[in-house]
């Protein structure tokens, strides 16, 4: 008896345990993601290739007009493509199947302007399935871009070209397995070929495609694709070219006011803490400053402290980092951008290399229901299903981790379990140092995952508060790490008298070479300004000595500087400040033009001397709300100031989200005087800016 009684209170100690044990999860506060869109957050980093006939004409948008036969790749290999992807540690691809100029990687039965009638693989060729084979031997996903702008298809802007671009959706959707993101454009309407119309084309980009019914037709056909970009789409653009999100970024926005047009992009960096739809941000940018590949780029690949940027500021701000990577006339992704990739890789690596928070005491200010299923261990037990969650009515809380022994941190991880909504609005974190607590970062939002680089601390513990969120805490991650020291490359600047000056990061120092050898802390070091008016090549490093680490050699070809340059003349009325477009400063500019007319606005530069050029630059303002930028452009060349001849002319293309150097070639040829004619602006403004103009020298001279 004594043994059954005995048992009795052991099974009513259980239940009751039990009981107290099962606490009921917290409810979904918010706009919530979707499996599909889970999924896209757990993939966060993936590739995109701009190939097509713009590879070959050497433009960024092709007009509609370029003939197919010159889309000739020589070495194409997809397989290629997909390795140095998947060794960097991206999770896909994304194809440019077709680009505004309407030439299709694939042999569309709907047109006749396609890799069909290419002399590549005599027609017989298909690079969207090459590429789909290549994603599934290296277990990579498959993502599509199709344009819906059209600059060839005669029928755009009218009702039949809906159903043309509707059928080469079908073909992509059901001809090459399954497609995880199809990608929108979002520019569309303007000039274009359009069947030979020669002629401007603009539609209401929310109306004429009608969305619904598109975006109805892509779930029918493929349930699992999610759709990027116009429309109401299931991820959008973070608002800038640059792969930079905002520090606070929310994964919610205001839809409706989006697709009734009363939501500037601009906003898309942050999102909406009140949206009503889950709708994250994708940041795209390129690891050139081009989408397409231009071998004028082959040395202007983005630094890596840059790269790294980029990284820390989308993937570390609650974004999907998608970077483009421009494949040559080869068909090959080019050395120059696989070295930075793997450069860029191993850094990332070696950040991430060692967790330090998993040994760690933690505790916390509040648990849910005391629940041991919401411990605040959950954080640190590398399971992002589970998560640490307070109750219902404690909006702020903080966490605890404290060391053995002092510990180096300069990197804090966190993640939230999105699957029940993004919360947190404001948040800091404290490190505890020779027995007082300082505070390390003051931050807001964190949602799928937030990365912050801090300044380096040795801790004793740690704390994060949690000051301010929109409903209970629920968080499944917080990490710290200790990564190695990136010493940045030193800037280098020439002026128009051929003075170069260097700068370096945190005191670092400076060492430099001349004579095309790669610089070492034996080589020369740099104590101040050099004169070096003549054509030459400077690489320079920046070397920390307390860690004796050096960053990666900066490498700057420069012209004869511009010291006999002068402004002879423009059609502006006043260009007593148009000298600052040739001094060799790019963060000084000039202005120009007149709004009340729609006249070609033009600048006169004599050379001081006959040089031999094939090419010219121009580098927009950078900085401000409106950049005024030249979108068409002419150029000429004299060799007197009164006979000039036309040596360029088109469109900076794209260069409203991407207002980067544009350098245009052309046939070599001499001269002393070159013109610059801005034909138009975006958004049909008629002023326009300049911070640089710059000829390219040719390799003899």
């Amino acid at each position: 008896m004594k043994d059954k009684g005995l048992i009795i209170i052991m099974l009513v100690i259980a239940q009751l345990y039990s009981c107290k044990a099962q606490v009921d999860p917290p409810a979904a506060f918010g706009p919530t993601p979707s499996m599909k869109q889970l999924n896209w957050h757990n993939m966060e980093f993936y590739a995109f290739v701009h190939f097509s006939l713009n590879t070959f004409t050497n433009k960024e948008w092709g007009y509609g007009d370029e003939s197919p036969e010159l889309f000739n790749p020589t070495e194409l290999d997809t397989r290629q493509w997909a390795r140095v992807a998947k060794e960097a540690g991206m999770k896909g691809i994304i194809i440019t199947a077709k680009h505004h100029d309407g030439f299709c990687l694939w042999p569309s039965k709907y047109t006749e302007r396609s890799v069909k009638n290419s002399p590549w693989k005599d027609g017989q060729g298909d690079v969207v399935r090459e590429l789909a084979e290549a994603c599934k031997e290296y277990d990579l996903k498959l993502g599509i871009y199709l344009s819906p702008w059209d600059r060839n298809h005669p029928g755009y802007g009218k009702p039949e070209y809906i159903t043309y671009f509707r059928n080469q959706l079908k073909e992509l959707l059901t001809n090459y397995g399954d497609v995880f993101e199809m990608w929108f454009d979002g520019a569309n309407g303007g000039d274009g070929y359009y069947g030979g119309a020669n002629e401007t084309r603009k539609i209401n980009t929310l109306e004429y495609y009608d969305w619904d019914a598109t975006y109805k037709m892509i779930y029918d056909i493929s349930p699992n694709t999610l759709v990027w970009g116009i429309g109401p789409s299931e991820a959008r653009w973070i608002g800038n070219e640059r792969g930079r999100a905002g520090k606070t970024n929310w994964c919610l926005l205001r839809q409706k006011d989006e697709l009734a047009g009363k939501v500037h992009y601009s906003e898309f960096m942050n999102g909406h803490e009140d949206g009503e739809k889950w709708v994250p941000g994708e940041a795209d940018v390129s690891i050139r400053p081009g989408w397409f590949y231009h071998e004028a780029e082959d040395d202007k690949v983005r630094p890596l402290e840059e790269m790294v940027d980029i990284y820390y500021e989308s993937i570390g701000r609650n974004a999907n980092l998608l970077l483009n990577l421009p494949v040559d006339k080869r068909g090959l992704v080019n050395e120059n951008d696989i070295v930075r990739l793997k450069e860029l890789t191993a850094v990332i690596k070696a950040d991430f290399k060692e967790e330090l928070l998993a040994k760690s005491k933690i505790s916390s200010d509040n648990t849910r229901g005391e629940s041991e299923q919401y411990a605040a261990e959950n954080l640190i037990d590398s399971n992002t299903e589970t998560y640490w969650a307070t109750d219902d009515s404690i909006h702020t809380g903080s966490v605890s981790f404290e060391f053995e022994k002092p510990i180096y941190i300069n990197r804090v991880e966190l993640q939230e379990y999105i699957r029940l909504g993004q919360r947190v609005k404001a948040f800091n974190v404290e490190a505890k140092v020779d027995g007082a607590w300082q505070t390390i970062a003051n931050e807001t939002t964190i949602g799928y995952k937030r990365i912050l680089r801090v300044d380096r601390v040795k801790a004793e513990a740690l704390r994060v508060n949690f000051t301010d969120s929109k409903s209970s805490l629920v968080i499944s991650t917080i990490k710290a790490y200790n990564a190695l020291t990136l010493v940045t490359m030193p800037k280098i600047s020439r002026d128009k008298r051929g003075l170069v000056t260097m700068e370096a990061d945190n005191g670092n120092e400076i060492y430099y070479t001349i004579d095309g050898t790669d610089p070492t802390t034996q080589s020369q070091r740099y104590k101040e300004t050099i004169q070096l008016p003549q054509a030459v090549m400077v690489k320079a490093i920046a070397h920390n000595a307390e860690e004796k680490i050096s960053s990666k050699i900066k490498v700057i070809n420069y012209g004869k500087s511009k010291e006999k340059w002068k402004v002879l003349s423009s059609s502006a009325h006043d260009f007593k400040s148009a000298d600052r477009t040739i001094d060799g400063n790019l963060s000084t500019f000039w202005t120009f033009g007149d709004n009340s007319t729609k006249s070609p606005q033009n600048i006169v530069i004599d050379m001081g001397e006959t040089i031999t050029i094939n090419g010219f630059s121009y580098f927009p303002k950078q900085l401000g709300h409106d950049l005024n930028l030249v979108s068409q452009y002419a150029f000429y060349t004299s060799s007197d100031n009164k006979h000039w001849v036309k040596q360029s002319e088109g469109e900076f293309s794209n260069i409203k989200n991407n207002p980067v150097k544009q350098i245009k070639t052309f046939h070599s040829i001499t001269a002393r005087y070159i013109k610059f004619v801005a034909k138009s602006g975006i958004d049909d403004k008629n002023m326009f800016s300049i911070a640089e103009l710059d000829i390219l020298e040719t390799s003899e001279n």
